[in-house]
């Protein structure tokens, strides 16, 4: 007889779907938030104690997060006992449940929140309003409010994310203002971010545990208990005379005015007038009124380190160890705390300089975004989040060799970078002020030069000043600085900039920015453009197109930000002042025929226009060439580290326009100055001359000559 062996079905897999709901307050769902399901094997021998349970690693089963409605579901699982934890504070109780064959089993997690939310609207005459309901031209000031001893102790534990146009409390950050700017549904897209217990299992950890960062975070959305609606403003009478008045377009602050602002101050107290001040106060004991102990440690310790193997260059040496520490204190924008530091006077103004342009105060809220606990400038925070993987690195403090050479992001440089642009030494290079100096130093050198008779026939430096044992250093360390096919090779890599010349024939670039100078002229004839508008009071100005543009130049400045990009515009800088500390020597008045009655700015420039006419070189002022590096330098630095590629609304391009307004003027003069070339346009459609500066400035020289 045949046997018939029994079939062994296999238990149909279940399923549970898990709510994360704030047990208090506004009692609004968790998004993003991790749970955790491991199994229970006690359960047929133990009552489940929450306050007992303990995590362990070998039950984990699985870890998800929760959607926008606060809920995750956990598929395919065999019938079993297990337990629900949530991963954030406040720690809330594990949940036990059972699932059997085939069974959706629902959970609902409620964590002990107590967030509540305290609002007070106030008038345009800052006196609160006892109206419900906000109007255009008033402030809401809202504060998010934690109940209990344990909303108390949670404060610790989350973060506030502001709604966009909103300004945090000074002496509270669960507090923040946002004025109504029209009338209607307000959106407040604001929430809260609560930390983990923990790094979840099975999760990669990309911060120490307890840091608060935007990958592990549980958002709890605030948008629908801040929603208001706001009315239009009561019309106001009008009796007797009416009187009418026309006023620009008003804007409303952004957080990079204080990056301008800091560009700015950076910038000036680079400065050659700074720089001879800290040269003559270090050397000649000549006080200044500036504190200058942060550039005398920086020498101190440089001067240690900087050594030269050639005879009697002491001289040459101690001042390039100066010009370098100077160059390394007052290159930064940012202090780690966010402060702005640099030229006092231009600190002091820029209140004033804000009031001159029409903008408003940027607020106390800070610029500076903080990742991995390092503060840094939004356009790096983004660099830094696109390379989690990469370790941030600190050099070893306290021992006998202080470097970078560790794989990973050197933190000084995320923390506060070098704010330098290349385009300043472009722009002075083009003013004949390294040539000068090499026509000197030939001539120094008892060396012909190519013209005769020779326009140095009567540099004689005797030795018993100072000048001739410097010039013997700087000829002597010739070898250790960037020659011109350097510099030149660099300036096509950042701008595609170049120079012409028998010193840079057969430039072979292997990388170069092509699109550079033609996107970077739109850009200044659109804020040309957009000015007009501007200054016209009966038209709104429209700034998309100042916008996309500044996107467009700050895309290719940033793919021209590798290789050299971090050392060589420190060391040119460094180069380029020395050479103009040279020129501004009394010893150079013996020997160049300068002119005493042109007011020039700064005293070396008078040396480097003697030269260039002795030599009949380009008859264009050095001024507008200097002009053309100190604007090109701040606008660039404006551009480079702005997080333009963030950027879609017009407001940060307006306030742009109108803050750079005096630069962008002045740089489109100098440039027309010195090449012929127009830059300003009537129309947005007219095209823009994207002709290299080398090649207009060449054909400038031959129509010159021709015409002597």
């Amino acid at each position: 007889m045949a046997s018939k062996n029994p079939v062994q079905s296999t238990p149909r897999p279940g399923s549970v779907t898990v709510s994360v709901i704030d047990a208090g307050g506004l009692g609004g769902p968790l998004g993003g938030a991790f749970v955790s399901l491991y199994r229970r094997p006690d359960a047929a021998t133990a009552k489940f104690d929450a306050k007992a349970w303990k995590t362990d690693d070998t039950l984990w089963v699985a870890t998800a997060r929760t959607d926008a409605r606060g809920q995750v579901a956990f598929d395919d699982l065999a019938p079993d006992h297990y337990v629900v934890f949530y991963e954030h504070h406040p720690l809330t109780s594990p949940h036990p449940v059972e699932v059997g064959p085939g069974c959706n089993e629902s959970v609902c997690l409620r964590p002990i929140l107590a967030v509540g939310r305290r609002s007070e609207i106030i008038g345009p005459d800052c006196r609160t309003s006892a109206c419900l309901r906000p109007r255009t031209g008033d402030t809401v000031h809202t504060w998010i409010e934690f109940d209990g001893h344990r909303g108390i102790e949670l404060k610790d534990r989350v973060e506030l994310v502001l709604p966009p146009g909103a300004v945090r409390d000074d002496d509270d950050k669960f507090a923040f203002t946002k004025r109504i700017t029209v009338a209607g549904p307000q959106a407040m897209q604001a929430s809260l971010r609560f930390d983990t217990l923990r790094t979840p299992p099975g999760v990669a950890a990309s911060a120490p545990t307890g840091a608060l960062t935007g990958d592990l975070r549980a958002e709890y959305n605030l948008a629908s208990a801040l929603a208001t609606t706001a009315d239009e403003p009561v019309p106001t009478p009008v009796t007797g005379n009416l009187n009418i008045a026309l006023d620009r377009s008003q804007t409303e602050p952004t957080a990079d005015l204080k990056l301008w602002m800091a560009i700015r101050a950076s910038t000036e107290s680079l400065s050659f007038t700074h720089y001879a001040n800290f040269m003559e106060s270090l050397f000649c004991g000549k006080a200044d009124g500036h504190s200058r102990s942060d550039e005398r440690a920086a020498f101190g310790s440089l001067l240690g380190r900087r050594f030269l193997p050639f005879t009697d260059t002491d001289a040459y040496r101690v001042m390039k160890a100066a010009t370098e520490a100077f160059v390394m204190v007052n290159c930064g924008v940012f202090a780690d705390d966010g402060s702005l530091r640099g030229d006092p006077a231009v600190l002091a103004d820029l209140e004033s300089y804000l009031d001159r342009r029409d903008l408003p105060r940027p607020g106390a809220f800070p610029y500076l975004e903080r990742v991995d606990n390092v503060p840094m400038l939004p356009y790096l925070a983004i660099l830094r989040r696109k390379l989690p993987d990469v370790p941030i690195v600190a050099p070893a403090r306290g021992r006998q060799i202080e470097v970078d050479v560790c794989d990973g992001f050197i933190e000084a440089k995320l923390r506060n970078p070098c704010l330098l642009e290349l385009i300043w030494s472009y722009w002075h290079e083009e003013g004949m002020q390294v040539q000068g100096m090499n026509a000197v130093t030939r001539r120094f050198q008892n060396l012909r030069g190519p013209v005769q008779p020779d326009p140095l026939a009567n540099l004689e430096v005797h030795p018993l000043r100072p000048l001739s044992q410097l010039l013997w250093g700087y000829i002597q360390d010739e070898q250790h600085r960037l020659t011109v096919a350097r510099r030149n090779a660099e300036y096509d890599h950042h701008y595609g900039l170049r120079l012409e010349g028998r010193a840079v024939q057969g430039f072979l670039p292997a990388d170069s920015r092509s699109k550079f100078l033609e996107a970077f002229h739109h850009l200044l004839q659109l804020c040309t453009v957009f000015y007009k508008q501007d200054d016209d009071t009966t038209v709104k100005a429209d700034a998309f197109g100042v916008l996309n543009a500044l996107k467009e130049v700050h895309l290719i400045l940033s793919q021209g930000a590798h290789s050299q990009f971090a050392d060589l515009p420190a060391t040119s800088r460094t180069e380029l002042l020395m050479q103009q500390w040279l020129y501004s020597r009394a010893e150079f008045r013996e020997f160049l025929p300068t002119r005493a009655m042109v007011a020039y700015p700064e005293p070396w420039m008078d040396r480097v226009d003697a030269l260039k006419t002795l030599f009949r070189w380009t008859d264009t002022s050095v001024i507008h060439f200097h002009n053309l590096a100190v604007f090109g330098e701040q606008l660039l630095l404006a551009i480079r580290y702005g997080a333009w590629s963030t950027v879609f609304e017009p407001t940060q391009a307006f306030n742009f326009a109108r803050f750079w307004r005096p630069q962008i003027q002045g740089y489109v003069h100098a440039y027309r100055a010195a090449t012929g070339v127009v830059l300003s346009a009537e129309r947005i459609d007219a095209g823009v001359d994207a002709t290299l500066p080398s090649v207009l400035l060449q054909r400038r020289l031959s129509a010159q000559r021709r015409s002597v």
